[in-house]
């Protein structure tokens, strides 16, 4: 059988799983009057309610006789590490471009990737049908794009097709008849080379992507690079440095069916297949017949850019809410977690019961806490950290390239507040229908804590993109939260009293009932400094009766915060306490004498 093997790449919501939902219908995968979920390939909970790929997938189907494996790869940004190890085990990539919003960083950073590769991508400008679609001005961005990364002749010559992937039609011309996805399958069968096969070698596949199965367990999926596999065939991994990992059979494998794995007594060289039943092999692995003695070649990854500090829940209403506390069970998650994801890294730290985090951004680790505290994890996590390097005697730091979307009549303030963020303003354009389209270059650490203001700014409307670019010198320090915080000084469960006369104080997180602790966040003080109060106060009873004046106490509903905003809401000093139904904002030093004895020390 015939093998094409390529991955759909794009910026962040510019259609991908969409696109391959679309290819499910038509493929015949499915029977015309079965069920379907929209972007099937989202089946993970954190995928399905935030709209966005995570987790990089493969998929296959039939057509005209040839098989055709797809890999669905993240769009955004803190998940390149995934698209980076996928790109290795396909002959060819679709690049999908908005045709309202273009190229997007997101677009840069895999399109380098690809053409790095020597991959020839094949364009699809989708979304054709929206009411401010501009394709035109697309093509030629995308042309541009192309010439500026440093494509050659042949990468430039691309098959251009256009789609509307929720509509599931792809054309080559605009003026065609708009049917279906023949004809971007025709294109792909035509364009995506059969990979290059070597049948009579010895078996050996790099192992790109790993994941857990709760009946097989660990199941390593990778592109078979040479020879042929069958199960019962002896194997061992081979490290990138050239160690032995492990020894075993194979006892499983698996081929990609629809949304499917189905087991297989024989692979092809050329196929992309999951192996079970190894132990210890993971990512960049080569898993090869035992007289195969050197690894094959695995692609370097873009180092981390920020970190946190996860440590134990050590607050006094630690344990009441969660189930897996310790330090040894948060290590062997993280460590778990290390495994698969290779764009994260993990050590221990110098505090006691914690472990220092890396990764690509806020939202990659903000994801990995929220999967964690929903499997039953108390933590406490520190606010993000800006990773730097040393060269000589110069301090670098991590920037990026910010791409904003946003009404006209919002320019002049978010260019005031990037600049006080050290951002550099380096494009400026009308992008149409009322809106302007800014360029920044920005450190990483300007970025941190920003969006949710960025948000309320543009009253919603204005979208932000971010593509990591690289490191340039220390560009000095940023002003941080210009509020300080209220913080409780007592235990208990928060009086309506006593939060009615905190309210004049500044904005509160907590209601009326809430359990509260000695060096608990319960609100933004309106000033500068923070302020111990305490929200556990009664009034004192007297022997004279009031008619009915306090049950006319009224609060202001308390301000609710995400995850996400409450990790660059804290300051260095401050944490995070998270468990699997509340998120609480702490000091790092519960005790009000001690957290004063330690502000002076750090003096």
């Amino acid at each position: 059988m015939e093998f094409r093997n390529f991955a759909i790449i794009a910026h962040v919501d510019h259609g991908k799983t969409t696109l391959v939902d679309a290819m499910f219908k038509q493929s015949g995968l499915f029977r015309t009057n079965q069920q379907m979920d929209n972007c099937a390939m989202d089946y993970n909970a954190l995928e399905r309610e935030r709209g966005i790929t995570i987790l990089a997938k493969c998929t296959s189907f039939v057509w005209n006789n040839i098989k055709l494996n797809i890999v669905d790869t993240p769009g955004h940004a803190d998940f390149g590490g995934e698209v980076e190890r996928i790109l290795s085990m396909v002959d060819g990539v679709l690049l999908l471009v908005d045709a309202s919003e273009g190229p997007m960083p997101q677009t840069k950073f895999v399109l380098t990737k690809a053409l790095a590769l020597d991959l020839n991508p094949i364009v699809v400008i989708n979304k054709v049908d929206k009411a401010d679609a501009r394709v035109d001005e697309v093509i030629d961005e995308v042309f541009d794009l192309f010439v500026a990364l440093g494509a050659n002749e042949k990468q430039l010559d691309f098959p251009l097709l256009y789609a509307s992937g929720r509509n599931g039609w792809a054309v080559r011309h605009l003026n065609d008849e708009r049917r279906d996805l023949t004809p971007l399958l025709e294109t792909i069968v035509q364009h995506v080379p059969h990979p290059e096969i070597d049948e009579s070698a010895p078996f050996q596949m790099l192992v790109t992507m790993l994941d857990y199965d709760q009946y097989l367990g660990r199941v390593l999926t990778g592109k078979i690079l040479k020879g042929n596999a069958k199960i019962n065939d002896a194997v061992h991994a081979i490290g990138p440095t050239g160690g032995i990992v492990e020894r075993a059979r194979l006892t499983k494998l698996l081929s990609f069916e629809g949304l499917k794995r189905i087991p297989v007594e024989y692979a092809h060289c050329g196929d992309i297949i999951a192996i079970a039943g190894l132990g210890v092999a993971t990512v960049a692995d080569t898993i090869a017949s035992t007289e195969v003695t050197k690894p094959l070649k695995s692609l370097p990854i873009d180092p981390p850019t920020l970190s946190m500090i996860f440590s134990t829940n050590d607050s006094p209403l630690g344990g009441q809410e969660g189930k897996k506390l310790t330090s040894r069970m948060i290590w062997e998650r993280l460590e778990k977690e290390a495994e698969g994801n290779i764009s994260i890294s993990i050590r221990r730290s110098e505090e006691q019961d914690s472990f220092e985090v890396a990764g690509r951004g806020e939202l990659q680790l903000g994801i990995l806490i929220e999967t964690m505290r929903r499997e039953g994890f108390e933590m406490s996590i520190s606010r993000p950290q800006v990773l730097y390097k040393i060269e000589g005697n110069e301090k670098l730091e991590p920037m990026e390239e910010l791409y904003i979307d946003l009404d006209d009549e919002f320019t002049g303030l978010i260019v005031e507040k990037i600049t006080l963020r050290k951002g550099v303003l380096q494009d400026m354009r009308p992008s149409g229908m009322g809106k302007t389209r800014l360029k920044f270059l920005i450190p990483t650490r300007g970025l941190i804590g920003y969006h949710s203001e960025f948000l309320t700014d543009t009253r919603g409307s204005g979208i932000m993109n971010r593509s990591f670019c690289g490191y340039e010198p220390y560009k000095g320090s940023i002003e941080g939260r210009t509020k300080g915080v209220l913080i409780s000084n007592s235990m208990g469960n928060a009086i309506p009293y006593a939060l009615f006369f905190l309210e004049e104080r500044g904005t509160l997180f907590v209601k009326p009932g809430d359990p509260v602790y000695e060096g608990m966040i319960i609100g933004e003080n309106n000033k500068n400094n923070d302020l111990d109060v305490n929200p556990t106060k009664t009034k004192q009873l007297t022997n004279v009766r009031a008619s009915g004046k306090d049950e006319n106490i009224k609060l202001s509903p308390p301000r609710t915060i995400s995850l996400e905003q409450a990790l660059s809401y804290i300051q260095d000093d401050e944490r995070v306490e998270v468990t699997p139904t509340s998120i609480r904002l702490r000091k790092r030093y519960l005790d009000q004498n001690t957290r004063k004895k330690m502000s002076r020390l750090e003096k």
